[in-house]
């Protein structure tokens, strides 16, 4: 097995697009853990008001908030997936090149896979955008009119 400087330019071209993928991946998982963190810290805010005194605008909420965690520990297992069947076909993108073994079902199998993980991530991502748009909207200031003078 002998690997020419050609060979590897031509597998390093091969595993581009996936890299590139892999990077939007590695973003929305941070915009993902940043949502998650932004939960857990309201949510133990509420939980420390709670102990001081009982509030039902506080237990309402809380639940809002746990039903939006879900959803983002979700859309970040499935990310992660994602990142895990990019590097996997990178890898055996190289594996195939320098050793001739046909993958070429495995790496399509993986790289359809991962879009399809990537796709049910932004699905939950988006509902739990739902849910947190339509709590602020339900739970909206009212502005009272200004007295007039």
């Amino acid at each position: 097995m002998n690997i020419q400087l050609g060979d590897i330019g031509h597998i390093i071209q091969l595993a581009i697009a996936p890299v590139f993928l892999l990077t939007g991946v590695c973003t929305n998982l941070m915009v993902l853990i940043n949502r998650l963190a932004r939960i857990i810290d309201r949510s133990r805010t509420l939980e420390d008001r709670l102990d001081v005194a009982y509030n039902d605008n506080y237990l309402n909420e809380l639940d809002v908030l746990y039903r939006r965690s879900h959803l983002i520990n979700y859309s970040i297992t499935l990310s992660t997936a994602t990142g895990l069947f990019i590097c996997l076909v990178i890898a055996l993108l190289f594996i195939g090149d320098t050793t001739n073994v046909t993958l070429d079902k495995y790496i399509a199998g993986l790289f359809v896979a991962g879009v399809f993980a990537l796709i049910g991530s932004f699905g939950f991502l988006l509902r739990e955008i739902f849910i947190a748009s339509s709590w602020m909207r339900s739970h909206r200031h009212v502005r009272q009119p200004r007295p007039e003078n």
